[in-house]
Order: structure tokens, then C-alpha cells, then sequence
């Protein structure tokens, strides 16, 4: 038998980085993200012999050990490793030897909530094989307390959160880790409005977003006014998208996302750079009303609100700087897992 699992990633449409502690800790951080058509893969097939195989199909990278119940975190793919090593403490429920096959939809360090995204769907592979009683809110925090305090990695709480849940999400970061998601019922119409006019464009670059997030958080705890305010600022962003997208204000989303990119890069100075800033104007002047940053910045995918048909001159104009747009559907379901036989 092969256990399996996906889970979606997601593009932030507002609110991004308020959801990073100290800030969400202390002033309580909103989010509004949606998930894609693009998504992370996690497969489990057990095996005959006491071997432990971790393999990232994607990135053509492999590693094996012996059976035991904690693999070494070296830096060789510690997330297939850090949900394993979780899962044998809290449940020590595997006691063979067993492989363990991922493999994801976009490039790492692209904006997209990769990482977290994987976990996600890592865990739910296992949740398939062990029939393990977590609930949505359940497997997001248990990913967000493998990568930030196993693993020891920077970053947000938005991410597990939308891979798990799925759909188009209003969510709310407050201290002591609570969050509560609140699924946006939006008419279907300005769904597929939406999912039109949005362009995602990959720069063709990648980022480091650990050290983006920990300029962040030192801004937040040197109480620097111009970044703290500017989080205020997306923060009053989130509510903005939400309300436009629940009337059907679709001709507001342009400004709302201009708006958020000149506050974010206000965040951090490494959250834009020369080339950003370059795509960022010319897909204005071609004829985008607005756009973003993915993720933490710096590199990795951009978003643009093309109204009209205004896509497809700003789509030849990005296609001019190298990188690719890249096609997707906007998506309502999270986390999925099942199982099938056969071999991998």
C-alpha cells in the first residue's frame, strides 16, 4: 500500500508578514491568502526491510539510514526528517522500515509557502498511513511547531494554515500561537474574476526568506516606527481586500495590492531590490493596476491585478525580463490525503 497526500500552496493577497512573531504576538497580525492549483506532494510506502529511504523527487536528492525512531537534522532534508523524528516522539507508532517521497509543485524560495506547505502534507501523509485523530487546526499547528521549534526555521503562521484549510481565507494571528481562520463565502463570479485578472509570474530568482523574516522581527523588537507602522498598515490592507472581495469590488484590488507593496517594502530593506522594482513598474505601464511581492520578499514570485484584458500586454511584458508566468486555478480544497496500492 502507498499512503498519499497534497496540499495546496497559496498566494498572500494582503496582510503579509503580520503573522511573524513578535508583531502578531503583540498587536495581533491579519492575513488574506488564497490557495492554488499548485501543490506539495508526500508519499509513504512501507517496506520489507529496516531501511528508512527520505528521497525529494524534485530536487533529485535522496538520503537512507538504518531503522531507527530519530534521524540526524544535518541540513539534508530536514523537513522529511523533522516531521518523521515528531511523529516517533509524540506517537512512536513506526517500527519498520519505510520511504518517504516528496516532491513540490514550485521551486523552493519562491514565495509560495513551499516549505511549510510540505510539512503540511508530510504530516497528512502520515496521519493516512498511522490514522492519526488530528483535525485541520491540529495539523497546522503541529507544522508550525515542527519547523519553527524543531527545526529552528524563521518564518509566518499563514502558510500552514491555508495549505491545510484550502479555499480563499481571512486569518488572524494573536499571541500564546492563537489563530482562527475564517473561510471568505465569496460569490463565484468574482472568483472566476479574480482568477482572471491575477497574473503569476515566477522572477526566475529565489531567496532566502529566513533572513528577510529575521530583519523583520528585529525592526518589530528595535520598535522602529517606520517598519511597526507600516505592519499596521497591512494589517488595515487584510480588511480592505476582504471587504472588496466579498462585495464584489473587483476594480478596487488593483489600488488595495499597490498599496500593500509600498508598505511591505517599508518592512524590511531587503524585501525589494533593483529588479523588483524594475518588473514591478513595467507591468504597471503595461497596464497592471496593482501587485505584490509573494512570501517574504526578495526574489521568487510576483503577483499582478490585470483588469480588462490588460493580461496579456503585461504577460508579454514580464515574459521580456526572463522568468515565467506561470498558469493556475484558484482552489477551495486544503490537505487531502488517501490511500492506493500498487509502487511507487
Amino acid at each position: 500500500m502507498i499512503y498519499r497526500s497534497k496540499a495546496p500552496l497559496r498566494i498572500g493577497l494582503a496582510g503579509g508578514g503580520t503573522d511573524v512573531s513578535p508583531y502578531s504576538d503583540e498587536y495581533g497580525g491579519a492575513i488574506l491568502n488564497a490557495t492554488l492549483s499548485l501543490y506539495a506532494h508526500a508519499s509513504i510506502e512501507p517496506l520489507a526491510s529496516p531501511t528508512i529511504i527520505v528521497q525529494a523527487l524534485d530536487r533529485k536528492e535522496e538520503e537512507r539510514y538504518d531503522f531507527a525512531t530519530q534521524l540526524p537534522i544535518n541540513g539534508k532534508l530536514d523537513l522529511l526528517k523533522g516531521v518523521y523524528n515528531r511523529i516517533q516522539k509524540d506517537y512512536g507508532a513506526i517500527s519498520s522500515g519505510f520511504k518517504l517521497s516528496t516532491f513540490v509543485d514550485a521551486p523552493a524560495g519562491s514565495g509560495l509557502g513551499t516549505s511549510s506547505t510540505l510539512v503540511v502534507a508530510i504530516i497528512g501523509a502520515f496521519v493516512e498511513l498511522l490514522k492519526l485523530p488530528l483535525g485541520d487546526y491540529d495539523i497546522a499547528h503541529y507544522a508550525y511547531e515542527i519547523e519553527r521549534n524543531d527545526l529552528q526555521l524563521s518564518g509566518g503562521k499563514q502558510d500552514q494554515y491555508a495549505a491545510t484549510f484550502g479555499g480563499v481565507n481571512f486569518m488572524e494571528f494573536y499571541g500564546n500561537d492563537k489563530v482562527i481562520v475564517n473561510p471568505l463565502r465569496i460569490r463565484q463570479e468574482y472568483l472566476n474574476e479574480l482568477e482572471n485578472n491575477l497574473v503569476l509570474y515566477y522572477t526566475a530568482t529565489s531567496r532566502e526568506s529566513a533572513t528577510i523574516i529575521k530583519e523583520q522581527q528585529s525592526n518589530v523588537v528595535q520598535k522602529k516606527n517606520t517598519s511597526v507602522d507600516a505592519m499596521h498598515q497591512l494589517k488595515e490592507q487584510s480588511k480592505m481586500m476582504k471587504e472588496a472581495l466579498l462585495k464584489g469590488r473587483l476594480n478596487e484590488i488593483g489600488e488595495i495590492l499597490d498599496y500593500g507593496f509600498q508598505q511591505k517594502r517599508l518592512m524590511a530593506k531587503s524585501i525589494s531590490n533593483s529588479k523588483i522594482e524594475e518588473l514591478y513598474n513595467a507591468a504597471k505601464a503595461a497596464g497592471a493596476s496593482g501587485g505584490k511581492i509573494s512570501g517574504a520578499g526578495g526574489g521568487g514570485f510576483m503577483t499582478f491585478y490585470c483588469p480588462g484584458n490588460n493580461r496579456y500586454q503585461v504577460i508579454d511584458t514580464l515574459l521580456k525580463y526572463g522568468g515565467e508566468v506561470k498558469s493556475y486555478q484558484l482552489t477551495q480544497h486544503g490537505l487531502t490525503t488517501w490511500t492506493t496500492q500498487g509502487s511507487l
